[in-house]
């Protein structure tokens, strides 16, 4: 049975996961209606992290294909084994023996989408940045996004005995075709509010305590306002806390260890030196 959207939360907080009611429900639908989820939002926000947690609350099995450009249906779905296959006729042809039929399952190369469709018990796949693939590769996902099901020409229709709970995510470098969009279902990932963000920087991050939690987010907070090329995620705060809370074990006072660290926050030269503009306004009370 389906959790609600309430204990789904919950189960998410225990693996260290501070979901919101919008991201808990969208979830939740997905998991009922076996509807692929689509999230999209700012790098670093946790979309990636939503199959993986999902992988250690179900006890499924985690499979993640990583899309770039060029990404193609051999390297998502299926290959033929053609080394294992020209071995076979050698050795049958030098036995004497009838090559058979090349292309039945033990000379098939299977690729993600293929695991996913034949796990026994269900499995957790992820699409990682499905933006970064070429458009055309969205057409190779739609009879599986769909009816979760892969045609091999060679062999026929896979279907799944137990649909995989699917995740996608994309950062929106490009837009996704509306074919794609209508067989998941979506939902976009903002910055986390304030309280939510300590929430995850005190489970993330032992010892640090509440006051340097508060001012780091109010800080993080001020960076995001700035017209920065890339604004910080979750992912970047957490290490910048990690990184300013050595420094400040090894006798650094905060606020410095925060300024010192904060290659682990900002990685763009441009948007270093507009922080640093602002360095005041940014940490005059963190």
């Amino acid at each position: 049975m389906t959790p609600g959207p309430g204990e789904l939360a919950a189960a998410l907080e225990r693996e260290g996961y501070f979901a919101d009611e919008g991201l808990s429900t969208a979830i939740h639908l997905a998991l009922r209606l076996r509807r692929p989820l689509l999230l999209e939002g700012e790098p670093g926000v946790g979309k990636t992290e939503v199959a993986s947690v999902l992988s250690r609350i179900t006890g499924l099995e985690l499979i993640r294909l990583q899309c770039f450009e060029g990404l193609d249906s051999g390297q998502a779905l299926y290959e033929w084994d053609h080394p294992k296959q020209l071995l076979h006729v050698r050795v049958a042809e030098s036995r004497g023996q009838d090559v058979g039929d090349l292309y039945r399952e033990e000379f098939l190369l299977r690729r993600p989408l293929l695991r996913a469709v034949q796990a026994e018990r269900g499995a957790v796949l992820l699409i990682d940045e499905i933006d970064r693939a070429d458009s055309e590769f969205e057409a190779f996902l739609l009879e599986f996004l769909g009816d979760h099901q892969i045609t091999i020409p060679e062999l026929g229709t896979v279907r799944a005995g137990t649909p995989p709970i699917v995740v996608l995510t994309s950062n929106r470098t490009r837009e996704l075709h509306d074919a794609l969009k209508r067989r998941c279902l979506y939902h976009w990932i903002a910055f986390p509010e304030p309280g939510r963000e300590r929430a995850i920087l005190r489970a993330s991050v032992p010892g640090l305590e509440e006051r340097a939690a508060e001012g780091l987010v109010r800080a993080v907070q001020r960076v995001r306002g700035l017209p920065l090329l890339k604004r910080p995620g979750i992912a970047e705060s957490v290490e910048w806390a990690r990184g300013a809370l050595a420094l400040a074990e090894g006798g650094e006072s905060w606020p410095l260890a925060l300024r010192r660290a904060l290659g682990l926050l900002i990685k763009d030269e441009e948007d270093t030196r507009l922080l640093l503009g602002h360095a005041e306004d940014v940490f005059s009370d963190a």
